[in-house]
């Protein structure tokens, strides 16, 4: 994945954290609350005030002591550091069940992005909803990609076409992949992949549960 040049690398972690920090910014925001301090915006986020100021410190120092930080320019100086203070274009392969959800989703804009197209091996079959983004065969993903300047997907592909499909992406210059399969996805160094596998996440939720 292609770094910034003008910052250190951020820890996973600390970008996870970010995350939630503009979200909670976000609903200040609603409140029509102008300032926050460190103190208060840690609480909301569920973490300690001096994990929440090394954080931000990865990107500069703002803020006013006795002040706290400005609601909106903390909003927009995390959003331009995670890329988002614009609507990114997101491509998404494989139309199946899950597919089909997430495209029929309206809330991605509001995070920042936008699904621009999707991808599967059979465009052109019935499918139960009506979506409005267009379904394009897999022959048209390198050229959609390059034309659009896409650098992030979405991948709701079976786990036997998974890494095929992974490595398609990555041929056409995709640097972020978001891997719904059941699959552990290789990928050179400068891609990144996040995976989201429901079953970890209930085991993990399984093993909390236990009496």
């Amino acid at each position: 994945m292609v770094k910034k040049s003008h910052r250190p690398e951020i820890p996973r972690k600390t970008i996870y954290r970010l995350s939630t920090y503009l979200r909670c910014l976000a609903r200040l925001k609603e409140k029509n609350m102008q300032t926050v301090s460190s103190e208060a915006l840690a609480k909301v986020a569920g973490v300690k005030p001096t994990q929440l100021r090394k954080d931000l410190a990865y990107f500069g120092t703002f803020g006013t002591r006795g002040l706290g930080y400005n609601v909106a320019e903390l909003s927009y100086r995390i959003a331009d550091e995670l890329g988002t203070s614009r609507l990114q274009p997101v491509i998404l392969v494989g139309v199946g069940n899950l597919g089909l959800a997430l495209l029929s989703y309206r809330g991605f804009e509001r995070e920042g992005f936008e699904i621009v197209a999707a991808f599967d091996a059979e465009p052109n079959r019935p499918r139960d909803k009506k979506i409005s983004v267009t379904i394009f065969g897999m022959e048209d993903l390198p050229a959609f990609v390059r034309q659009h300047g896409v650098r992030m997907a979405i991948l709701t592909v079976p786990a036997e076409v998974a890494q095929e499909v992974a490595n398609a992406l990555v041929a056409t210059g995709i640097a972020g992949i978001l891997n719904f399969s059941p699959s552990v996805l290789s990928v050179p160094e400068d891609v990144m992949v996040n995976s989201v596998n429901v079953a970890i996440e209930l085991e993990n939720l399984s093993y909390f549960i236990q009496e």
